[in-house]
């Protein structure tokens, strides 16, 4: 959680004209149409419950669709979280892993700043910390082992904004 995707993927948009999907889009959807917060509780809590009753590759399976109905040379993937997905995914001709990494405490001053979420600003360090406990967040760390790139994002923009260039030109 506020690694950099967002940012990543801004940018791969606004620089190379990529476009952009998000795993968590298929869940606000959802909470929007039942009238619910769009919380972190509540993004995992449907997302558990979906992923138990239709399969664990489920959102992988959405977004692959999303991709092949897109059009460009560039499509990011913003918020791949398990191993189910990239397995599922790596079957898109052309599909590249990058992983992003940061200091939790830089991530944590991020998340609370952004106030993406409903419950995101009121969060302590110590509540963020719980949240990387959660069942949604236990296989990012597996996903680095099995990335194409790693993304080191404790710096500046600059240096950020440097390792994707390096990605993207290639």
């Amino acid at each position: 959680m506020a690694s950099g995707k967002g940012t990543v993927a801004k940018y791969a948009t606004e620089k190379y004209s990529a476009k952009t999907r998000r795993f968590s889009t298929m869940l606000r959807d959802v909470l929007d149409r039942l009238s619910l917060e769009q919380s972190r509780d509540n993004m995992q809590k449907l997302s558990t419950i979906l992923r138990q009753n239709f399969g664990e590759e489920l959102f992988a399976q959405v977004m692959a669709e999303d991709v092949k109905k897109e059009q460009g040379e560039i499509i990011v993937i913003d918020g791949i979280r398990r191993l189910a997905d990239i397995k599922y995914l790596k079957k898109i001709s052309q599909f590249k892993l990058a992983y992003l990494e940061a200091d939790m405490q830089k991530c944590y001053e991020r998340i609370t700043k952004r106030g993406e979420n409903a419950d995101d600003a009121k969060k302590t360090f110590d509540d963020f910390r719980k949240v990387h406990e959660d069942e949604s967040e236990l296989q990012i760390k597996d996903l680095k082992n099995r990335a194409d790139f790693l993304i080191d994002n404790n710096g500046s923009y600059e240096e950020l904004y440097k390792q994707v260039d390096e990605i993207l030109k290639n």
